[in-house]
């Protein structure tokens, strides 16, 4: 067992251990094969896509690796180990989880490399589901942010911190559930798959985002100015960093999130612009109209 996590004391903070504590139990080995695993699949994926003579983006191959890269480091390196006896820990933790992996991941757009990759049967049962009601439902971008946020507030507001870290099975699942809560509410707005149901305009995705600064900034308010621990692991100057680190890099990482964003709008109207352009022109032709430059 990973001493500081599950052996009952705290390790000590150095060069040491911020290099040498990782976490061996069963769901940090489960993570690093599911991380590999996956990795593995996206690589032989685009391989094959490019030996059908079909480009797939370097930009997006590095990001969605570096997203796996971010879950294993979360949840299987000192960062892990740490949070039994650190908020900051915890608080790196969240942020590897809930605000660097998931936009990572969306970015490599792996529902559209599966779709172009997989055998026609696969792709069925794939576009099946993403067309279902259910799925309509489960994508809605209202319940998608409102579980987002009500489950950090609820997590680190209320004595569930606590009893999570107290019983480290149920902290794996927390774990598991915020990146998966994650990943529904970025998806959306900073992926590349296609989005059958509830579009949103890049401007709306946006707002969607900086509708999070305030929330995010009172959470860590909250917590800078609470006069207990978050938990009965860590010490309130613990507590109080940990806040400002949360303050800080989530803020960060959302203003951050709006350069994808902006990119990928600038790409569209471009884009459309030329679409337009060769429309006009095709209607001049059809019209035997020639433009000459205006005499002045």
């Amino acid at each position: 067992m990973t001493p500081g996590l599950h052996g009952g004391h705290r390790v000590a903070v150095t060069l040491h251990n911020l290099v040498t504590q990782w976490n061996t139990g069963p769901f940090a080995i489960l993570t690093l094969v599911t991380v590999l695993v996956v990795g593995v699949w996206y690589v032989q994926s685009a391989w094959a896509l490019s030996a059908k003579g079909r480009t797939w983006s370097r930009w997006r191959t590095t990001s969605f690796l570096t997203g796996l890269v971010m879950i294993d480091l979360a949840l299987q390196s000192p960062v892990a180990t740490f949070t039994m006896g650190y908020f900051e820990a915890h608080v790196v933790q969240h942020l590897l989880l809930m605000v660097t992996a998931p936009p990572l991941l969306a970015l490599g757009a792996p529902m559209t490399l599966a779709l172009q990759t997989s055998s026609r049967p696969v792709k069925v049962r794939l576009l099946r589901i993403l067309n279902s009601q259910a799925f309509r439902w489960w994508s809605h971008p209202i319940p998608s942010a409102a579980v987002y946020y009500v489950g950090m507030f609820a997590f680190f507001l209320t004595s569930a911190l606590g009893l999570a870290m107290s019983h480290m099975w149920l902290m794996d699942l927390v774990n598991l559930a915020f990146l998966i809560a994650s990943m529904h509410f970025w998806w959306p707005i900073v992926g590349m798959d296609y989005i059958p149901h509830w579009p949103m305009s890049h401007g709306m995705k946006m707002v969607a985002l900086l509708i999070g600064v305030p929330l995010e900034s009172f959470l860590a308010l909250a917590l800078i100015m609470s006069s207990r621990p978050a938990a009965s692991m860590y010490t309130l100057g613990s507590t109080h960093s940990g806040a400002a680190i949360l303050w800080i890099g989530a803020e960060a990482f959302t203003f951050l999130a709006l350069i994808p964003i902006f990119l990928q709008w600038l790409r569209v109207e471009g884009r459309r612009t030329v679409r337009v352009d060769a429309e006009l022109d095709a209607a001049y032709e059809a019209a035997g109209t020639t433009l000459t430059p205006v005499d002045y």
